[in-house]
């Protein structure tokens, strides 16, 4: 990187990506507090930041010098787009990369909550399971259901695939309107990003019009779903279940409300955690990143308009 060493990175990321750039990546774990990342935005060219990451106007105003954003996760709801594209810094993302990955635990969410999987292991090791019982732990088949998807970008296409391999009828709300994908689906499994008008889709109402038989998914983004609405509905048994795997705040507080409903199943935000995905995202993210900084098109840009008519491309 010659003289453009002043980088910040966020957290260390699996892979040796990083060993790419001169940078100052925040040592300890979890996320650097909020004081930090501005103090560092303040003296930086660049910032490799997490989706836990808040990269708002207020931290884009301090960076007088910072040119280049790259975001380590496909989404990009915790950037201000807006900020960053009227001071013509481009934000970099990781699209495509942990398509397949984020797809294979959803449709493991869909299993593990139907037949009830996180039941069966302790049962197991409290002593539970005394003699093989034709009604011990009865579940519900993914094969042959109705799966419907919400939101069929790559995600949902590949969830799509897989369930569509198990037999599964897939309705999706490119063909159907949302009230009657959930009046028909065994399971409803999110895959739209969050924005204003995403933000609780899944509230009181939603919730009532699924069957009392069906299982709520989401591995998509926490703000989605109305969190008091889905404890309510889980409590007076409203629907069958849920298995989540983003929430609102994350991390999950373990004293949360949520987490005294039933039938609830909850991974800590573990959609792309496999070691090759983890691994491509952070290749990825540095490309975006050096591209940002060499004053190159970033080639995964979440803001493309920062090249647009009033701003030549590179």
């Amino acid at each position: 990187m010659g003289g453009l060493s002043r980088v910040f990175v966020s957290r260390r990321l699996p892979g040796p990506a990083l060993g790419r750039l001169e940078a100052e990546i925040w040592p300890e774990a979890g996320a650097a507090p909020r004081e930090t990342l501005l103090a560092r935005a303040r003296e930086c060219e660049g910032l490799l930041t997490m989706l836990t990451d808040r990269v708002d106007a207020e931290l884009i105003a301090a960076a007088p010098a910072l040119r280049a954003i790259s975001n380590y996760a496909v989404g990009v709801d915790n950037v201000d787009l807006e900020a960053a594209t009227a001071r013509g810094i481009p934000v970099g993302h990781t699209p495509d990369v942990l398509t397949e990955t984020t797809a294979d635990i959803t449709l493991a969410l869909m299993l593990g909550i139907a037949r009830r999987l996180v039941e069966g292991d302790r049962a197991v090791r409290a002593g539970e399971w005394r003699a093989w019982e034709p009604e011990f732990l009865l579940g519900r088949d993914l094969h042959g259901s109705t799966v419907g998807i919400v939101g069929m970008g790559r995600i949902g296409r590949a969830v799509a695939r897989r369930a569509e391999g198990f037999g599964c009828t897939v309705l999706a709300t490119r063909a159907l309107p949302l009230g009657e994908l959930l009046e028909r689906s065994d399971f409803v499994t999110l895959h739209v990003p969050l924005t204003p008008d995403t933000r609780g889709l899944i509230g009181d109402a939603a919730l009532a019009r699924m069957k009392p038989t069906a299982y709520l998914v989401n591995t998509a983004r926490g703000p989605l779903v109305d969190q008091e609405a889905l404890a309510r509905a889980l409590r007076f048994g409203r629907i069958a279940g849920a298995a989540l795997d983003v929430f609102d705040p994350e991390p999950l507080p373990p004293d949360h409300p949520l987490l005294e409903a039933p039938n609830l199943l909850v991974l800590p935000h573990v959609g792309s955690a496999t070691i090759a995905t983890r691994e491509a995202m952070a290749e990825m993210a540095v490309d975006n990143l050096l591209a940002g900084l060499a004053g190159e098109r970033v080639p995964h840009c979440a803001n493309p308009e920062v090249y647009g008519p009033t701003r030549r491309a590179p």
